[in-house]
């Protein structure tokens, strides 16, 4: 006997092992786009489930509240407030948390964002119709001039850094950025509505003037940016010193690339490297930062809004949550979830359109 050892025979297969091809399915679910999808729909859940429970942590109800107020203005019995009450809302705070939370997943899964319980038999889809287009209206208009105005700001500050110029509008950006938006609002209607009188603040209240017609003419646009004037200036200043601040910082970083060099060496025009080279360059991480910023248009107005009497979504938020308006407030909060979760899935794609290795990196 020889005494040779058998080798097995799946040591005599040579050459690379060759892995299975993920199925469609796999590849489909591991897909960049999607799986960001998925965490934007998740996220949009699991703050929809908290808000749900968060509001009733209240002290007080909307059926509670409506009985309160019946009782104090028309004096009728309690017994007589709570069958009104009754027949009026859908909503029976002495259920279940558990059972209250399933009936309302329930009906928004089938579009039903329930009744108001300031205005019975108005629904919640109505009321965001009526108030959101204004405030989209007026913090869309005041976040694009704050964009233009600290991207041109923050240019002129990287060029002209360590001059009186650099020194003047750097400390006034940082002084705006560093004020609330209400405290700025409050300030507003002290000195140019009541001490100055630039303004008549009791005209300006409301989104439009009563009476008159919404319709695309000169006339109405000219009436919606008078009550729109105040909301817009203090969103404005209290937004474009953070916009010219970022602005200078990639500015002065994109003054110092190597390309920007070259383009000197070549002997191109100062207009020329301006222009094409570092603005475009310096303002594309700003464009994410817009798109988030867009979507905390909702949320960031109930103060200003409120200070100024104008109805817009934030107005009808603060009259919300003090009537304990369950429905109208998971609406209203619904809104603003979807929008900052869509802000940043468009920053997100917005990224991987301009570095794919964002997408590449992802995958691990």
């Amino acid at each position: 006997m020889s005494g040779a050892v058998e080798t097995p025979a799946s040591k005599l297969i040579e050459g690379p092992v060759v892995e299975p091809r993920p199925s469609a399915v796999r590849r489909f679910f591991n897909a960049w786009l999607v799986r960001r999808i998925f965490k934007a729909v998740l996220t949009v859940f699991i703050v929809t489930s908290g808000t749900f429970f968060l509001v009733r942590l209240l002290p007080g109800n909307p059926v509670d509240t409506y009985i309160q107020t019946q009782i104090a203005q028309t004096g009728v019995s309690y017994e007589q407030a709570a069958a009104q009450a009754k027949n009026l809302f859908s909503l029976d705070p002495n259920a279940p948390l558990i059972q209250q939370y399933v009936t309302y997943m329930g009906n928004l899964l089938q579009g039903d964002f329930g009744n108001s319980a300031l205005s019975p038999g108005t629904t919640v889809a109505s009321v965001i119709k009526t108030y959101l287009p204004w405030t989209l209206f007026s913090v869309g208009v005041a976040t694009v001039l704050a964009f233009v105005i600290g991207i041109v700001a923050g240019m002129i500050m990287a060029y002209r850094r360590e001059t009186w110029v650099d020194h003047t509008l750097t400390s006034i950006g940082a002084f705006l950025h560093a004020i609330p938006n209400y405290i700025l609002a409050i300030l507003i209607v002290v000195f140019l509505g009541v001490k100055l009188q630039w303004f008549n603040l009791t005209e300006a209240r409301g989104s439009y003037t009563p009476g008159v017609h919404p319709s695309f003419s000169l006339s109405f646009l000219n009436d919606i940016f008078y009550h729109a004037a105040l909301p817009i200036l203090a969103y404005t200043l209290t937004t474009v010193g953070s916009w010219a601040l970022v602005m200078k910082s990639s500015t002065v970083e994109t003054l110092g690339e190597d390309y920007v060099t070259v383009a000197r060496a070549r002997g191109l025009s100062d207009s020329r490297i301006r222009n094409g080279y570092v603005g475009r360059n310096a303002v594309l991480p700003l464009f994410s930062a817009l798109a988030v910023s867009l979507g905390f248009v909702v949320g960031g107005s109930i103060f200003v809004e409120k200070i100024f009497g104008y109805q817009g979504i934030g107005f009808s938020l603060f009259n919300a949550v003090n009537g304990r308006d369950y429905a109208v407030l998971q609406g209203i909060f619904l809104v603003i979830t979807i929008s900052v979760v869509a802000a940043n899935l468009i920053a997100d794609i917005l990224y991987s359109r301009l570095d794919p290795r964002i997408r590449v990196q992802g995958k691990g």
